[in-house]
């Protein structure tokens, strides 16, 4: 505990005793050992070539350091000085520095506001850490000749020019250490000298300085070590590290210091061990041993007490001490205090000052960095967690976006079937994207910035707990929480953190809003990296970035919305131009046609062969599965509705090789024979079975011969409306423009929930003909089939079945006789090959073997991979499930 202070918060503190002149060693060295001391030093003298050599052999680095700083103390000083008043004042050409918010927080008299100094973007930006602080003290330092100020007169030693002090009269020596705080605004620097001229004014072995902080009116109020330990050798550099190793906080009117705050009144004691405040526990932790303690209180210009001066111990001599300090230290300590108290509060309002520029200085940078990124919404927020992490020195900094189905819809009136596309809900719940952000991510090592600013977002778990009740609170109620005690809200489920290593101490969450105040996100900012909580000075800052992180992500998705707006436009007006909707007069000549059986068709066949059938039987058999399955009555589909449908259907398909209309027909046959010979009554319902109908049929509408890598390959817009699954994609968007266009609404008559339904199931069905989605799904659809474990009543495993069955049906060409299979072996390899002569055309790359003309003669052996690969699996599976597919 720190002298004159009782109670848990002085615990720990830890004293500075190294220096050879100090008290602490003089009182236990006798004259003998001085004489003995003098004895070596004289030799060593007169040996100069061993004390030479035995410095070079035994000197350690603190040794040398100290060395060259007792060497080079004025000219160091000097050079510094004249070499910040010589500064430019343009901050134009100094690089981005990255700050914490502790640097910018208006603070007073109560720490110090240097820059972290680390490069952010490599782009020039602001603050020079120099011309700040300082630059005022240099330039009213050169008006002031007689100031006894570093650089010290005459190159004299720090002791030297102490002897010379105490040699002047005492009303001398009082103006020349008055002169020598006249010109400092640095309040550090300033706090630092006053305290060796303290030292010098009252004889004292030991000086530190402790302020006050909170608030007066709600009387949470406490002191702070600002500098501890301070002697008329120490530096500045040395008393801040001994502050910064003691308690954060001590308590108000505990100790002689707090005391001495919370009364106005100064404390002499001429044995500190008998007064009942002083706590003995530093002594007994560092072997010093304090006598005599004068505590006074600091006060500013309208008497109110900014902080505490202690000093320890007077000194009468070299190795001598008188037992107490008198009444005239008292007078000349509080004379001088009188002034240093307004000294310090004129240099406390050039900081703030300074802290006001830099801070609107780092908002300006803020708005620059958002106003240069539009383009990239994870590149745009992860630039302000970069910032908000280093600003406000948080463990980790949380953007949470919300989902835009979470949010209620303008108009909850259904106005009949439209076609919906429902976002999936992550785990996330409410919210669709997180973006994360921790101190370690700077760490030496780990990611480098570029790999930070080019992070996507955790769309499925994130690294953190995300605390969805807090921050689920603060998107649906625009409150700021900022909680310094998680584990004793209501709202924080400690479980999450169970088997991790990370805790949770504190939490300040604050929503993100757009331009129009509607809440798009939430920002949630974990731990401050210091141990202590989220002041309210945190708050405001943080508010200032949520402010500008809503403009920067609205502006961006903004951007993004016109991009894609474009892009589906192109799309759409080149769909148009290629196809239509079948005119009415071809669906009533359809209407009119008889329709012939299923066996005439051979249609329950699994070996069926479309060879010998016309277009237009292709679609009368098409139509003979929807009247066989009773769909027209079940759902009351209008007939002529339907052969309008499947009209506009097989027009949408292109002319191209292998995925063209016909194969979308072979497809649904292969469905149809499954839902009515596999025995999947109990399995699949009715509304399943049409849904999974509908999208065979629908299953490549629009294609263009090409896969989803090409369109990547060549920037095709369609890429830029589908990162994913991207012809699937497509092909399930033109398959609603189509239910949904006039005369081929064949869902019309259905329910709200079943239209939703139906639409979720045929848009699940044409993804899973993605075979990238195959890889990844039929692991869990094996798995539970091999341990027998399949429930057909579970959601999640019907709709695992109905991906098998998709992406059997699509590949079912491979069950067929081998004819079939051979000619339909030669149209696909024949599309891969007109998708490969492109990719050598357009795009100058080589091709993959598969789609290389040039290496045919390697397709039987990556048509039996093919198969292997992806057929066999799927079929194999039947042997398992004897209920499906027996006769396959």
């Amino acid at each position: 505990m720190r002298r004159g202070i009782t109670g848990p918060a002085g615990a720990g503190l830890t004293g500075y005793r190294r220096r050879k002149g100090g008290v602490s060693m003089a009182a236990e060295v006798d004259q003998a050992t001085r004489r003995e001391y003098e004895s070596m030093e004289r030799w060593l003298d007169e040996h100069p070539h061993f004390t030479m050599d035995y410095f070079t052999r035994k000197a350690t680095r603190e040794m040398v350091n100290a060395w060259l700083f007792s060497q080079a103390l004025s000219q160091t000083t000097m050079t510094t000085r004249e070499t910040v008043a010589s500064a430019p004042s343009s901050g134009a050409q100094t690089p981005v520095r990255r700050v914490s918010s502790s640097d910018l927080e208006s603070r007073g008299l109560f720490g110090s506001y240097r820059p972290i100094l680390t490069t952010v973007d490599g782009t020039p930006s602001f603050i020079d850490p120099q011309t700040i602080t300082r630059a005022a003290t240099s330039t009213t330092a050169t008006t002031t000749p007689s100031s006894v100020s570093t650089p010290r007169r005459g190159g004299l030693s720090t002791s030297q020019l102490r002897q010379e002090l105490r040699a002047l009269d005492e009303r001398e020596m009082m103006l020349q250490l008055v002169r020598d705080i006249s010109n400092d605004l640095d309040v550090n620097l300033l706090c630092h000298k006053i305290l060796q001229n303290v030292s010098i004014l009252t004889n004292a072995d030991r000086c530190s300085l402790f302020l006050v902080k909170g608030n007066k009116e709600t009387g949470e109020r406490y002191l702070i070590c600002k500098l501890f330990d301070v002697n008329i050798h120490s530096t500045l550099e040395e008393a801040e590290s001994q502050a910064a190793g003691q308690e954060s906080r001590f308590p108000w009117g505990m100790g002689i210091v707090g005391y001495t705050a919370a009364t106005g009144e100064k404390v002499n004691l001429a044995n500190a061990y008998e007064d009942t405040r002083f706590n003995s526990g530093i002594d007994l932790q560092t072997g010093y041993k304090t006598l005599s303690i004068l505590s006074m209180p600091l006060r500013d210009k309208d008497g109110e007490v900014i902080g505490v001066a202690q000093v320890v111990n007077k000194c009468g001599g070299y190795g001598k001490r008188t037992e107490a300090f008198n009444e005239h230290d008292e007078k000349i300590f509080e004379s001088y205090m009188a002034f240093c108290g307004v000294r310090l509060h004129n240099a406390s309002l050039y900081e703030q000052s300074q802290l006001e520029v830099r801070r609107n200085q780092v908002l300006l940078e803020l708005s620059r960095l958002i106003l240069a990124e539009q383009s990239s919404l994870s590149g745009i927020i992860n630039k302000v967690l970069m910032h908000t992490q280093s600003l406000l020195q948080c463990e980790r900094c949380q953007v949470l976006l919300l989902d835009d189905t979470s949010k209620p819809p303008a108009n909850s009136l259904f106005m009949g079937p439209t076609p919906r596309r429902r976002k999936s809900r992550s785990v996330q719940g409410m919210f669709s994207q997180v973006f994360e952000c921790a101190a370690s991510d700077f760490e030496e090592n780990n990611m480098n910035q570029e790999d930070l600013l080019n992070r996507e977002s955790s769309s499925k778990t994130p690294r953190f707990p995300i605390n969805i009740k807090i921050t689920s609170h603060v998107a649906l109620t625009g409150e700021t929480l900022n909680i310094p005690d998680a584990y004793k809200d209501e709202r924080f489920d400690p479980s999450v953190e169970e088997g991790s290593e990370n805790r949770t101490r504190c939490i300040l969450c604050m929503p993100i809003r757009n331009s129009t105040r509607d809440i798009i996100g939430v920002m949630q900012l974990v731990n401050k990296v210091d141990d202590t909580i989220f002041s309210k000075h945190d708050e405001h800052l943080f508010e200032a970035f949520a402010i500008f992180c809503g403009m920067g992500i609205h502006n961006t998705q903004m951007y993004e919305k016109v991009v894609k707006a474009m892009a589906k436009q192109r799309v759409a007006l080149e769909c148009l131009s290629y196809h239509a909707v079948a005119s009415e007069e071809e669906a009533d000549r359809l209407t009119k046609q008889a329709i012939p059986s299923s066996d005439w068709y051979h249609l329950l066949r699994w070996e069926f062969d479309d060879l010998g059938l016309q277009d237009e039987d292709t679609l009368k058999a098409s139509i003979r599965m929807f009247m066989d399955m009773d769909y027209l009555r079940k759902f009351s589909i209008n007939y002529k509705s339907l052969c309008r449908w499947m009209l506009s259907v097989r027009k949408n398909y292109r002319n191209v090789t292998y995925h063209n209309w016909r194969h979308a027909f072979n497809v649904a046959q292969m469905m149809f024979t499954m839902l009515k010979t596999a025995s999947m009554d109990g399995l699949l319902d009715d509304l399943e079975g049409l849904a999974l109908l509908l999208a065979c049929l629908c299953h490549d509408l629009d294609h263009r011969g090409t896969n989803n890598s090409f369109q990547m390959k060549s920037n095709h817009p369609l890429a830029q409306l589908y990162s994913t699954s991207t012809m699937e994609r497509h092909h399930f968007d033109q398959c609603v423009m189509i239910l949904t266009s006039e005369g081929t609404e064949l869902l019309s008559s259905m329910s709200k929930d079943d239209y939703a339904k139906c639409l979720d199931i045929m848009e699940h069905a044409i993804l899973s003909t993605d075979l990238a989605l195959y890889f990844k799904w039929r692991g869990g659809f094996f798995s539970i089939v091999d341990r027998n474990e399949a429930d057909w009543s579970n959601k999640d495993h019907r709709k695992l079945l109905r991906s098998m069955m998709m992406t059997a049906c699509d590949v079912a060409a491979i069950t067929k006789p081998w004819p079939v299979q051979q000619r339909v072996a030669q149209l696909v390899a024949s599309e891969f090959f007109e998708q490969g002569d492109l990719e050598k055309e357009q795009l100058k790359i080589q091709p993959m073997d598969m789609m290389n003309r040039e290496k045919k003669d390697k397709l039987p052996e990556m048509q039996v991979d093919f198969i292997d690969a992806i057929c066999v699996p799927v079929y194999k599976v039947r042997f398992q499930l004897p209920v499906l597919w027996y006769n396959l």
